[in-house]
């Protein structure tokens, strides 16, 4: 009988020790995000202040960035209309994903 109450105690403290967890959240890093918003309206401004908009088509794991339908912006107007451009992440000053540009 003294076995049984040992345990029946350790089992208890077990349970008041369990703290409810929160509901899972959704991924916040910056990769899943890109990923997860193909086919969504961006504005890629790159370091040397050129901004690029369109549609992500693709994102790789060094966020290098596909846009198709993309428009060149400089100094905010508009300088060429591309079909596809290709952008290497290391250039990428932001990422702004909007509904539609």
């Amino acid at each position: 009988m003294p076995d049984d109450t040992f345990l029946s105690r350790v089992k208890s403290s077990r349970k008041s020790r369990q703290v409810n967890s929160p509901a899972p959240q959704p991924s916040k890093k910056p990769l899943t995000l890109l990923q997860k918003s193909i086919s969504r309206s961006a504005a890629v401004r790159l370091k040397n202040e050129i901004e690029y908009r369109g549609k992500v088509s693709n994102v790789d794991p060094y966020m290098n960035v596909i846009l198709t339908d993309a428009e060149e912006y400089e100094n905010g107007k508009l300088s060429a209309n591309y079909g596809k451009v290709v952008i290497r992440g290391n250039n990428v000053l932001y990422i702004k994903l909007e509904a539609s540009l």
